[in-house]
């Protein structure tokens, strides 16, 4: 895989030489320094971006020549993204924004889907708070519920512990760990923590666009 923008400069490369398979269910955490690609590579799986050379088969399905209605059925069906910074709609309850993407795919039973989400986290008191009445730790586990509400066979996630305290934040990601589990999710984590990194079964390092390595985890 290969990804590649044009600027002012020429082009500049972003992903480079990227060689990955995953396999159903297993948990993969990508360590590296900032700039390295992570998050871009992390687009890519999505269908958030399109490399300029190469393939990205997700659960069967080939993302290149999608087009952008496709790619977004693409994810509803198949794919979870937890962010650093939750991206909760701030007008909508927590029930609301977890019943959402199932809304979306037309979901007819999507509320009460939404609403057992949210117990599975702890937040069946919660259902009718709007964002700005959670707490951080709250917020990420609604966006949890979220990622996980469709039964995708992928979660990405991206530092999703970043913009927490340290206690919250191990508590979110043990609760990451066990939906994973309980669902048996592919997981492709991305952090700056190798202790987080290291409960995953594979770690890979990253750098200038590059996968380095494939180093141990549990």
């Amino acid at each position: 895989m290969h990804l590649s923008l044009v600027g002012g400069a020429g082009p500049v490369n972003i992903l480079r030489g990227i060689d990955l398979t995953v396999a159903a269910g297993e948990t993969v955490s990508i360590v590296g320094p900032s700039g390295a690609g992570k998050t871009t590579l992390l687009m890519v799986l999505a269908g958030l971006e399109q490399p300029s050379r190469g393939r990205v088969r997700v659960n069967g399905t080939e993302l290149q020549g999608l087009n952008e209605n496709d790619l977004a059925r693409f994810r509803r069906q198949h794919v979870g993204i937890v962010f650093q910074s939750f991206h909760l709609v701030p007008t909508m309850t927590a029930l609301e924004n977890v019943a959402l993407p199932l809304e979306f795919a037309g979901a007819e039973d999507a509320l009460k889907r939404a609403r057992a989400a949210l117990v599975a986290t702890g937040l069946g008191p919660r259902l009718d708070h709007f964002p700005g009445e959670l707490s951080g730790g709250e917020q990420q586990r609604v966006a949890l519920a979220r990622a996980f509400v469709a039964q995708p066979a992928l979660i990405l996630a991206d530092e999703p512990t970043g913009n927490l305290d340290l206690e919250t934040g191990a508590m979110v990601m043990q609760l990451l760990f066990d939906l994973q589990r309980e669902h048996g999710t592919t997981l492709i984590l991305i952090t700056h923590d190798v202790t987080l990194a290291g409960r995953c079964h594979r770690t890979l390092h990253m750098a200038d666009g590059r996968l380095l390595d494939a180093g141990g985890g549990r």
